[in-house]
């Protein structure tokens, strides 16, 4: 049973030791009959004085497993922040909407992350509108740090990205790339970028999707023939309408959908934002949407949203407010 809460409050959500669960904007991977929930553990309040732009943490990326999805066992830092100063995990700093994918060719779990270094604050210099990237043999392991990035050119600089692995085992890098000085101006559209085919690099193949100008927070699932990619507009941490779009190609047309939100009266995605999507092994079409309701006045207790996605006959597919579910 998944419990959300009401659209108004934020709802803690604790593990099997009874701390609360502290990963946000990451995602699901499903290794030997074992989920595996991570995400970045933010700061419990908002700090003074540097890296006071959003959540950022001094721990680093950190691990649940569970079995059935409802009693989540930590599993540790798996990506941690460092303590030397100058390091490039030196915290506070972000390892903002970390996402990782299993590598059938290398056998590595490859993560790559929306990088900010010291004090994570975004902006426009090198280090400070990244993509981030690390390796592990094992899911649950210390990831390596191997750098940082940028897509296409150094040009573009690397907001909200996901990652999403096809059925062929090509991985794709989608990013909000924002081009220009300004973060309430310039040129901000999603982008599609191949990586190479060990996961670690990006190739010169990439998209731009004209349709999804001024979004962030993708997320993609594939069902019955189609991609669909739910997405949130820019306004920080405040809540907006979610989109979706639809394509038979990664790389498209994508066509504008609208929003997926079902009974939503407030436009505002249930009051949450995208974060991942995950299919629920042995249930060949339940998929869960996963949100995440930013608490501005304490990161450390957001709550997260999970849905379960209605996909129909006419290849639309919605979201409907549930408080409680079974899977």
């Amino acid at each position: 049973m998944i419990i959300n809460g009401t659209l108004e409050t934020f709802t803690d959500w604790y593990d099997t030791d009874g701390n609360i669960i502290n990963a946000s904007d990451g995602g699901i991977i499903y290794v030997d009959g074992v989920y595996h929930w991570y995400g970045m553990a933010l700061r419990p309040l908002p700090f003074a004085g540097k890296g006071q732009g959003g959540q950022t943490t001094t721990t680093g990326i950190v691990m649940y497993a569970s079995t059935d999805l409802q009693n989540w066992k930590y599993e540790g830092v798996i990506l941690p922040c460092s303590t030397q100063e100058g390091d490039d995990l030196y915290g506070p700093m972000r390892f903002e909407r970390p996402k990782i994918v299993y590598n059938d060719k290398t056998k590595k779990f490859v993560l790559w992350c929306h990088y900010v270094k010291y004090p994570g604050d975004h902006g426009f210099a090198p280090g400070t509108a990244d993509a981030g990237l690390a390796v592990c043999d094992t899911v649950n392991g210390t990831y390596q740090w191997l750098g940082y990035t940028r897509p296409i050119d150094d040009k573009g600089y690397v907001r909200d990205c996901t990652l999403y692995k096809d059925a062929d085992g090509s991985a794709y890098f989608i990013y909000d790339r924002h081009v220009g000085e300004d973060f309430r101006d310039g040129d901000r559209c999603l982008y599609i970028v191949k990586l190479s085919d060990d996961y670690l690099s990006f190739t010169d193949e990439y998209r731009r999707l004209d349709v999804a100008y001024w979004r962030e927070a993708a997320a993609v699932v594939f069902n019955d023939g189609y991609y669909y990619m739910i997405t949130s507009d820019l306004t920080s941490w405040d809540f907006n309408q979610a989109k979706y779009f639809r394509a038979k190609n990664l790389f498209g047309p994508w066509e504008d959908m609208g929003d997926p939100c079902v009974g939503d009266t407030d436009h505002q995605t249930f009051h949450s934002q995208t974060t991942y999507i995950f299919r629920v092994e042995g249930k060949e079409n339940l998929f869960i949407h996963m949100a995440e309701r930013h608490n501005t006045k304490n990161f450390e207790r957001c709550s997260y949203i999970w849905l379960p996605i209605s996909f129909h006959a006419d290849h639309t597919l919605s979201l409907t407010y549930q408080k409680e579910w079974e899977v």
